[in-house]
């Protein structure tokens, strides 16, 4: 049970392998980060508004509301090239060394999903059939890409407001694969699969079950999937959401499971909405490694399947970051996540 008499302390997160100092003195109570009339105006030369096709690059993929290939009239979520790329498709990495440093062209995928033909409609606002639509893009996409033997890592992230990074307000989220393996997410491989030969068992499924049966910090928890706030949260609102039965690789969830994953995520996005005046956010999607096609990468990752738990992470962007966590990689949340756990779950709609 979380004692607020403590004031400041610092917690260890065993995956990521990092401290954060969770500093509530500093007076930072959940209802302070209301965020009322954030919402940038709606534009009306979007790109990504049905009927302005031509102002994207030409399409990867559209599917209509069943689920099904669709032209330009009748699309519910498009994917298209990202028209200023941090990465591009076309050529090898071809590796070399300078001197006492290294470099490699940037090759890789760098997409934009569009979520909805609607400008106004947010994924909070969808119904869960539109959303888990989307939630199958993301498969889809990941599934193409993995056959691709240069790339590493497929990276699913959501940038929603100015202050998260978006640079459109129209619903949309991206897809960049990377020739290396993020450091982030390497970590994060790198603690499971360590959790794993030490004990034979998933950390993320240990974390579960120890979340689970405390509740402190659950934020939503149903038969398939489980959303908390982290013991060492980041940030005010950090919200990881995991699938409750084990799962290495997103790109195997079948449709079934999507859509439960739609219900849940629908409610999480709901409460964090109301709780938080339809703050900015981020989210991002770890899952599997791609090692299609690469027998060296699946015998250091022999282990992968068991020892790995896809998850969304949910970030709200309610605080900025300054020159101590810039400095030292230790950040200070001033909102315990038991406290925002406790506020989120007490949400009335």
């Amino acid at each position: 049970m979380y004692d607020s008499s403590s004031g400041i302390e610092m917690r260890h997160d065993p995956v990521q392998r990092r401290w954060v100092i969770i500093a509530s003195e500093r007076g930072k109570r959940p209802m302070d980060f209301s965020l009322n009339g954030f919402e940038e105006k709606p534009s009306g030369s979007c790109p990504f508004c049905r009927g302005k096709e031509e102002m994207t690059p030409p399409r990867i993929a559209a599917y209509d509301g069943g689920g099904n290939p669709s032209g330009n009239e009748q699309w519910r979520v498009r994917v298209v090239p990202n028209k200023f790329p941090a990465l591009k498709v076309e050529g090898e990495a071809n590796r070399a060394a300078v001197g006492q440093y290294d470099k490699m062209a940037g090759i890789g995928a760098h997409e934009v999903i569009v979520e909805t033909p609607d400008h106004g409609e947010q994924l909070a606002d969808q119904s869960p059939e539109n959303l888990a639509l989307v939630l199958k893009v993301y498969r889809d996409r990941l599934l193409d890409l993995q056959k691709d033997s240069r790339l590493r890592y497929i990276l699913i992230f959501k940038n929603k407001g100015a202050a998260a990074g978006a640079s459109l307000s129209h619903s949309h989220s991206q897809l960049m694969a990377t020739p290396v393996t993020p450091r982030t997410v390497a970590m994060e491989l790198s603690s499971a699969r360590e959790h794993y030969q030490l004990k034979e068992r998933c950390i993320f499924c240990d974390i579960l079950e120890q979340e689970t049966a405390d509740g402190a910090r659950i934020v939503l928890l149903d038969q398939f999937f489980a959303t908390l706030c982290p013991y060492a949260s980041r940030f005010p609102f950090e919200m990881h959401l995991y699938p409750r039965a084990h799962a290495h690789d997103y790109a195997r969830s079948d449709d079934d499971l999507l859509l439960k994953l739609a219900h849940h995520l629908k409610e999480v996005l709901r409460r964090m909405n109301k709780a938080l005046g339809n703050p900015p956010y981020n989210f991002l999607l770890h899952t599997a490694p791609s090692t299609a096609n690469q027998p060296q990468r699946r015998d250091y990752w022999s282990t992968l399947d068991v020892d790995w738990h896809w998850h969304l992470e949910i970030l709200p962007r309610l605080t900025n970051l300054a020159g101590f966590e810039w400095g030292t990689g230790l950040f200070v949340n001033p909102t315990p996540p038991e406290s925002a756990a406790q506020f989120l779950r007490q949400v009335d709609f």
